[in-house]
Protein backbone atom coordinates (compact mmCIF):
# COMPACT_ATOMS: atom_id res chain seq x y z
CA UNK A 1 0.00 0.00 0.00
CA UNK A 2 1.19 3.13 -0.99
CA UNK A 3 1.82 6.09 1.34
CA UNK A 4 -0.88 8.47 0.00
CA UNK A 5 -3.11 5.03 -0.34
CA UNK A 6 -2.83 4.37 3.81
CA UNK A 7 -3.03 8.16 4.74
CA UNK A 8 -6.88 7.58 2.77
CA UNK A 9 -7.51 4.32 4.36
CA UNK A 10 -7.00 5.84 8.00
CA UNK A 11 -9.32 8.60 6.81
CA UNK A 12 -11.66 6.30 5.16
CA UNK A 13 -12.01 4.73 8.74
CA UNK A 14 -12.24 7.59 10.22
CA UNK A 15 -15.27 8.97 8.74
CA UNK A 16 -17.21 6.26 9.89
CA UNK A 17 -16.46 6.34 13.49
CA UNK A 18 -17.89 7.59 16.80
CA UNK A 19 -15.80 6.63 19.15
CA UNK A 20 -12.07 7.17 18.56
CA UNK A 21 -9.07 6.66 20.69
CA UNK A 22 -5.56 7.93 19.94
CA UNK A 23 -2.44 7.11 22.68
CA UNK A 24 0.06 9.80 22.19
CA UNK A 25 3.65 9.46 22.93
CA UNK A 26 7.06 11.37 22.94
CA UNK A 27 6.75 11.85 19.09
CA UNK A 28 3.41 14.41 19.16
CA UNK A 29 5.79 16.81 20.67
CA UNK A 30 9.31 16.47 18.89
CA UNK A 31 8.21 19.38 16.42
CA UNK A 32 7.37 21.77 19.19
CA UNK A 33 11.10 21.46 20.02
CA UNK A 34 10.58 18.96 22.78
CA UNK A 35 13.01 16.15 23.09
CA UNK A 36 12.71 12.65 23.14
CA UNK A 37 14.17 10.66 25.81
CA UNK A 38 15.37 8.07 22.91
CA UNK A 39 16.43 10.94 20.91
CA UNK A 40 19.51 12.68 20.32
CA UNK A 41 18.50 15.44 22.80
CA UNK A 42 17.67 13.47 25.85
CA UNK A 43 21.28 13.90 27.74
CA UNK A 44 20.92 16.53 29.97
CA UNK A 45 24.45 17.77 32.15
CA UNK A 46 25.58 14.25 30.45
CA UNK A 47 22.47 12.28 32.29
CA UNK A 48 20.03 10.21 30.76
CA UNK A 49 16.40 10.70 31.83
CA UNK A 50 16.50 6.88 32.65
CA UNK A 51 19.06 7.88 35.35
CA UNK A 52 16.72 10.39 36.53
CA UNK A 53 13.23 9.52 36.28
CA UNK A 54 13.29 7.34 39.09
CA UNK A 55 12.25 7.26 42.82
CA UNK A 56 16.05 5.48 43.68
CA UNK A 57 17.71 8.93 41.64
CA UNK A 58 15.45 11.40 43.74
CA UNK A 59 16.24 9.28 46.77
CA UNK A 60 19.57 10.04 46.30
CA UNK A 61 20.04 13.14 45.19
CA UNK A 62 16.39 14.84 45.17
CA UNK A 63 17.98 18.74 44.09
CA UNK A 64 19.39 17.53 40.98
CA UNK A 65 16.05 15.66 39.94
CA UNK A 66 14.24 18.63 40.76
CA UNK A 67 16.79 20.73 38.71
CA UNK A 68 16.01 18.90 35.68
CA UNK A 69 12.46 18.60 36.30
CA UNK A 70 12.70 22.95 36.78
CA UNK A 71 15.03 22.72 33.50
CA UNK A 72 11.86 20.61 31.61
CA UNK A 73 9.26 22.99 32.34
CA UNK A 74 11.40 25.59 31.05
CA UNK A 75 11.83 23.99 27.89
CA UNK A 76 7.98 23.25 27.61
CA UNK A 77 7.04 26.91 28.45
CA UNK A 78 8.88 28.26 26.04
CA UNK A 79 7.15 25.64 23.30
CA UNK A 80 4.03 26.23 21.51
CA UNK A 81 1.76 23.20 20.47
CA UNK A 82 1.95 21.64 17.11
CA UNK A 83 -0.27 21.04 14.01
CA UNK A 84 -0.32 17.44 15.58
CA UNK A 85 -1.86 18.75 19.00
CA UNK A 86 -4.14 20.98 16.71
CA UNK A 87 -5.48 18.22 14.70
CA UNK A 88 -6.36 15.70 17.89
CA UNK A 89 -7.96 18.92 19.41
CA UNK A 90 -10.34 18.99 16.20
CA UNK A 91 -10.51 15.67 16.28
CA UNK A 92 -11.84 16.10 19.96
CA UNK A 93 -14.89 18.37 19.06
CA UNK A 94 -15.40 16.35 15.60
CA UNK A 95 -16.07 12.90 17.48
CA UNK A 96 -18.98 12.17 19.55
CA UNK A 97 -16.51 10.04 21.99
CA UNK A 98 -13.22 11.14 21.28
CA UNK A 99 -10.97 10.07 23.97
CA UNK A 100 -6.92 10.81 24.60
CA UNK A 101 -4.94 9.06 26.36
CA UNK A 102 -1.12 10.54 26.44
CA UNK A 103 1.81 9.26 28.07
CA UNK A 104 3.74 12.64 27.83
CA UNK A 105 3.29 14.70 31.14
CA UNK A 106 4.35 18.54 28.90
CA UNK A 107 0.38 19.58 28.85
CA UNK A 108 0.57 20.77 25.23
CA UNK A 109 -2.27 18.49 24.47
CA UNK A 110 -4.56 21.05 26.73
CA UNK A 111 -3.33 23.94 25.68
CA UNK A 112 -3.81 22.69 21.93
CA UNK A 113 -7.44 22.76 23.27
CA UNK A 114 -7.88 18.93 23.97
CA UNK A 115 -9.94 18.73 27.20
CA UNK A 116 -10.70 15.82 29.28
CA UNK A 117 -7.25 14.37 28.40
CA UNK A 118 -6.01 10.90 30.28
CA UNK A 119 -2.40 11.37 31.75
CA UNK A 120 -0.89 7.70 31.53
CA UNK A 121 2.00 9.41 33.68
CA UNK A 122 0.91 12.04 35.50
CA UNK A 123 1.80 16.15 34.72
CA UNK A 124 4.83 17.81 34.47
CA UNK A 125 2.52 20.77 36.22
CA UNK A 126 1.96 19.19 39.36
CA UNK A 127 3.21 18.11 42.24
CA UNK A 128 2.94 15.32 45.52
CA UNK A 129 4.22 14.67 48.64
CA UNK A 130 7.48 12.33 48.58
CA UNK A 131 6.21 10.52 52.07
CA UNK A 132 2.89 10.02 50.65
CA UNK A 133 1.62 11.73 54.44
CA UNK A 134 -1.92 11.37 53.12
CA UNK A 135 -2.30 15.19 54.23
CA UNK A 136 -2.50 16.73 50.56
CA UNK A 137 -4.31 15.90 47.33
CA UNK A 138 -2.48 12.44 45.86
CA UNK A 139 -1.16 15.27 43.06
CA UNK A 140 -1.59 19.06 42.96
CA UNK A 141 -0.44 22.23 40.84
CA UNK A 142 1.91 24.01 43.30
CA UNK A 143 3.40 27.40 42.76
CA UNK A 144 6.77 26.50 43.94
CA UNK A 145 7.06 24.42 40.93
CA UNK A 146 7.08 27.55 39.02
CA UNK A 147 9.32 29.75 40.48
CA UNK A 148 12.25 30.15 38.18
CA UNK A 149 9.63 30.45 35.16
CA UNK A 150 8.06 33.60 34.28
CA UNK A 151 5.04 34.41 35.28
CA UNK A 152 3.00 34.00 32.28
CA UNK A 153 4.02 30.69 32.33
CA UNK A 154 2.80 29.91 35.76
CA UNK A 155 -0.50 31.49 34.55
CA UNK A 156 -1.23 29.87 31.36
CA UNK A 157 0.53 25.87 32.56
CA UNK A 158 -2.41 23.39 32.46
CA UNK A 159 -4.10 22.00 35.76
CA UNK A 160 -6.24 23.53 38.66
CA UNK A 161 -4.61 25.61 41.05
CA UNK A 162 -4.71 24.06 44.80
CA UNK A 163 -1.87 26.40 46.47
CA UNK A 164 -0.82 25.27 49.81
CA UNK A 165 -0.10 27.88 52.84
CA UNK A 166 2.94 28.58 54.68
CA UNK A 167 5.47 28.35 51.32
CA UNK A 168 8.78 27.90 51.55
CA UNK A 169 11.04 29.56 49.14
CA UNK A 170 14.00 28.45 47.79
CA UNK A 171 14.80 25.69 49.17
CA UNK A 172 15.18 22.45 46.42
CA UNK A 173 13.73 20.60 46.12
CA UNK A 174 10.40 22.34 47.66
CA UNK A 175 9.03 21.45 51.46
CA UNK A 176 5.04 19.97 51.79
CA UNK A 177 3.55 22.20 53.93
CA UNK A 178 1.67 19.13 55.49
CA UNK A 179 4.34 16.75 56.87
CA UNK A 180 7.55 18.92 56.23
CA UNK A 181 8.90 15.92 53.72
CA UNK A 182 10.31 17.02 50.15
CA UNK A 183 7.92 17.64 47.24
CA UNK A 184 8.21 15.31 44.27
CA UNK A 185 7.19 15.75 40.70
CA UNK A 186 3.43 14.87 39.77
CA UNK A 187 4.39 12.00 37.34
CA UNK A 188 4.92 8.13 37.51
CA UNK A 189 8.65 7.36 37.15
CA UNK A 190 10.18 4.35 35.94
CA UNK A 191 9.41 1.40 38.00
CA UNK A 192 6.35 2.89 39.36
CA UNK A 193 2.46 1.67 38.64
CA UNK A 194 0.30 3.39 37.07
CA UNK A 195 -2.30 5.11 39.21
CA UNK A 196 -5.60 2.88 39.04
CA UNK A 197 -7.90 5.18 38.23
CA UNK A 198 -5.81 6.45 35.10
CA UNK A 199 -5.56 2.67 34.55
CA UNK A 200 -9.41 1.67 34.53
CA UNK A 201 -10.37 5.23 32.45
CA UNK A 202 -7.27 3.84 29.86
CA UNK A 203 -9.05 0.28 29.49
CA UNK A 204 -12.63 1.57 28.89
CA UNK A 205 -11.25 4.25 26.02
CA UNK A 206 -10.30 0.91 24.44
CA UNK A 207 -13.76 -0.22 23.61
CA UNK A 208 -14.07 1.99 19.99
CA UNK A 209 -13.75 1.67 16.02
CA UNK A 210 -10.81 2.87 15.86
CA UNK A 211 -7.68 3.28 18.09
CA UNK A 212 -4.63 5.30 16.82
CA UNK A 213 -1.16 5.18 18.33
CA UNK A 214 1.19 8.36 17.82
CA UNK A 215 4.69 8.87 18.05
CA UNK A 216 5.33 5.86 20.53
CA UNK A 217 8.11 4.03 21.15
CA UNK A 218 6.04 1.04 21.55
CA UNK A 219 8.60 -0.46 24.16
CA UNK A 220 7.08 1.10 27.22
CA UNK A 221 4.14 -1.26 29.55
CA UNK A 222 1.93 -0.93 30.18
CA UNK A 223 1.17 1.98 27.62
CA UNK A 224 2.56 0.03 24.28
CA UNK A 225 -0.03 -2.80 25.16
CA UNK A 226 -3.16 -0.56 24.37
CA UNK A 227 -3.72 -0.59 20.89
CA UNK A 228 -3.06 -3.82 20.61
CA UNK A 229 -5.84 -3.88 23.57
CA UNK A 230 -7.84 -2.28 21.53
CA UNK A 231 -7.76 -4.32 18.41
CA UNK A 232 -8.45 -7.38 20.39
CA UNK A 233 -11.89 -5.30 21.10
CA UNK A 234 -12.46 -5.25 17.61
CA UNK A 235 -11.05 -1.63 16.75
CA UNK A 236 -9.27 -0.98 13.95
CA UNK A 237 -6.37 0.04 14.93
CA UNK A 238 -3.38 2.09 13.08
CA UNK A 239 0.01 3.30 13.80
CA UNK A 240 1.94 7.03 12.96
CA UNK A 241 5.79 6.91 14.09
CA UNK A 242 8.65 8.20 11.76
CA UNK A 243 10.18 4.50 12.35
CA UNK A 244 8.75 1.20 12.61
CA UNK A 245 7.99 0.03 16.49
CA UNK A 246 7.88 -3.14 17.77
CA UNK A 247 3.67 -2.53 17.50
CA UNK A 248 4.18 -2.00 13.53
CA UNK A 249 3.61 -5.67 12.92
CA UNK A 250 0.48 -6.07 15.06
CA UNK A 251 -1.67 -2.88 14.38
CA UNK A 252 -4.17 -3.01 11.22
CA UNK A 253 -2.30 -0.18 9.24
CA UNK A 254 0.84 1.35 9.99
CA UNK A 255 1.99 5.06 8.47
CA UNK A 256 5.34 6.23 8.38
CA UNK A 257 6.02 10.09 8.75
CA UNK A 258 6.43 12.74 11.87
CA UNK A 259 3.33 13.08 13.72
CA UNK A 260 2.42 16.67 12.42
CA UNK A 261 2.65 15.95 9.10
CA UNK A 262 0.78 12.43 8.66
CA UNK A 263 -2.20 13.94 10.88
CA UNK A 264 -2.52 17.31 8.98
CA UNK A 265 -3.10 14.93 5.61
CA UNK A 266 -5.66 12.75 7.11
CA UNK A 267 -7.30 15.58 8.37
CA UNK A 268 -7.96 17.13 5.10
CA UNK A 269 -9.42 13.99 3.78
CA UNK A 270 -11.67 14.27 6.29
Amino acid sequence: MSDDDAVEALAERLRGASRVTVVTGAGVSAASGIPTFRGPGGLWRRHRPEELATAAAFARDPKLVWEWYAWRRGLVASAKPNRAHEVLAEWSRRFPRFRLITQNVDGLHERAGTSDVIRFHGSLWEVSCWEDCGRTPARWRDERAFEDLPPRVSSSAPGPRHPRPGRRRGVLPPRCDACGGWLRPGVVWFGEPIDPEVLEASREALDCDVCIAVGTSAVVYPAAGLVTTAGARGAFTAEVNPEATPASGAVDLAIAGPAEEVLGRVDRRL
